[in-house]
């Protein structure tokens, strides 16, 4: 994949002032993140509708409803109250919902034959500033956590953006996560995904980008 506006580029607040490489923050938000997700299951999983569930922040942050345009989703039916929410459809008939309802799971979809469930979290890609380098480091062990506390029949995925410290991290807990079912997904700036996950003879590298697969993705 090849998205070039997932990141939001921000100037930083005085305290977090030379903490970026760059002139500026670059953030992956949490929307971001799930609709790079999403797209990730439509186009390399098979999934013909995959659900997303943001709540009100996400949707402040993130243009849904733009950055789905962009891709060919037009909204074909609203859902609920905001002026995102509803079902997306692109030509090929695949359907990304957008339903801001909590406790569902942030990205859910059906492929192969089975139910697919992401917990996602965001962050600052670029920083040095160890506060925000301690969420990114938190935001992988949260979502990890959130999906030991909610078992589910089907595959279950971690989703945060790719960074050093996440890879890092990802392989630390790649053994613990493996016996639960659990998979870590990192996403690159541009939409790529990393699965951490472990390989037919051990575990696959982190710098492994499974969007290099060849696209499954057919008419729905």
């Amino acid at each position: 994949m090849d998205f070039d506006d997932l990141v939001t580029a921000l100037a930083p607040p005085p305290n977090r002032v030379g903490k970026a490489d760059g002139e500026h923050e670059h953030h992956l938000y949490e929307g971001a993140v799930m609709v790079a997700y999403a797209m990730h299951l439509l186009r390399t999983e098979g999934a013909c509708d995959v659900r997303v569930h943001p709540d009100g922040e996400h949707g402040k942050q993130f243009d849904f409803a733009g950055w789905l345009l962009r891709r060919g989703f037009s909204m074909v039916s609203p859902l609920g109250k905001t002026s995102y929410g509803g079902i997306y459809r692109n030509a090929d008939g695949q359907t990304i919902t957008i339903n801001p309802r909590s406790g569902l799971g942030d990205v859910v979809a059906e492929a192969g034959g089975q139910v697919i469930s992401a917990e996602c979290k965001g962050g600052i890609i670029n920083t040095r500033h160890s506060g925000q380098v301690s969420r990114l480091y938190k935001g992988l062990c949260e979502a990890v956590g959130m999906l030991m506390a909610t078992p589910s029949p089907g595959r279950q995925v971690a989703v945060v953006p790719k960074t050093d410290v996440t890879v890092r991290l990802a392989e630390r807990l790649r053994p613990r996560c493996t016996p639960a079912g659990i998979v870590i997904a990192l996403v690159g700036s541009r939409g790529e995904i990393v699965d951490v996950t472990p390989g037919p003879e051990g575990a696959e590298p982190a710098g492994q980008t499974h969007d290099k697969k060849r696209e499954v993705a057919g008419k729905c």
